[in-house]
């Protein structure tokens, strides 16, 4: 099972989220726009690296939209799908 503080160190690191510490996301910041402020390229990215770490696969970049909301849902998210 994944901690969101675990999430939290495996975006920063696979993002290369500079000058962010993990104790300054909430787990119910949102991922892009006003939150971690993430775009479309690191939607892409992200959807690599929960493949690579977690077997999380998805269909399709419209599903991604319901699951990348806040740091807690893809965490919830990752915990029901992982393999």
């Amino acid at each position: 099972m994944i901690t969101t503080d675990r999430l939290k160190e495996i975006l920063i690191e696979g993002l290369a989220l500079e000058d962010i510490d993990p104790n300054e996301i909430g787990d119910s910041d949102a991922l892009f726009n006003e939150g971690l402020g993430l775009d479309s390229v690191d939607a892409i990215e992200l959807v690599v690296i929960l493949d690579n770490e977690f077997g999380v696969k998805f269909k399709n970049m419209e599903e991604t939209k319901a699951v990348f909301v806040t740091i807690q849902h893809l965490t919830d998210y990752i915990n029901e799908h992982k393999k």
